[in-house]
């Protein structure tokens, strides 16, 4: 993969938590942690994460994660809160910042490799990353393989700042009702062809 093939990252979340997170940026775990927030994460991850250290850097829950792409196996285990979830879009800027560090697929996986973005990048096999379907029937080793990838992260230090944040998707017109209740100012729009 190479930087022009990346239009914007993605951050799931529930749509309760936008305006806090556009007052205070999209937080690590250990930042966000210390705010009331809804989650929507899943604990046995969470707890193999709060364990992880990243080679050479800090702490996996110290780092903000977001998304290549957001149509991917967490989303889809997220499909019966369709109307209370928005992803949040994030320019590729975040890219540039200081620290940042590629997962080559999930971070939690315990075949992950971790990269600067110079070289991360390349190290990601962009046709698995950006496919529409990650099922292999008949390979039960490649799906959990092409599962884990579809779920490659960027890992931002600490935050990434609101600044960077640049309009949400939600999956239909009650997740648009809830996500405009907020009045908050973000353009946001109808994509259900992400969600599931």
């Amino acid at each position: 993969m190479i930087r022009s093939d990346i239009t914007e990252l993605y951050f799931i979340a529930p749509i309760a938590n936008a305006t806090s997170i556009l007052k205070y940026g999209i937080l690590s775990n250990s930042r966000s942690s210390r705010l009331p927030h809804c989650s929507v994460a899943m604990q046995d991850i969470q707890t193999r994460r709060k364990s992880k250290k990243i080679p050479g850097a800090g702490w996996l829950h110290n780092y903000a994660n977001l998304y290549f792409d957001a149509h991917n196996p967490m989303l889809s285990k997220l499909r019966s809160q369709n109307q209370e979830i928005c992803i949040l879009r994030i320019d590729v800027t975040v890219l540039d910042l200081p620290g940042v560090i590629i997962a080559d697929c999930n971070a939690a996986s315990d075949y992950v490799r971790f990269y600067p973005v110079t070289d991360g990048l390349s190290n990601i096999d962009k046709d698995k990353l950006f496919a529409k379907y990650w099922t292999h029937p008949d390979n039960l080793y490649e799906e959990w393989e092409h599962k884990s990838i579809k779920c490659a992260e960027v890992l931002v230090p600490d935050r990434v700042e609101s600044t960077y944040i640049t309009g949400a998707y939600v999956a239909n017109s009650e997740a648009m009702s809830s996500f405009e209740q907020l009045g908050i100012k973000l353009p946001v729009c109808v994509k259900n062809d992400i969600f599931f």
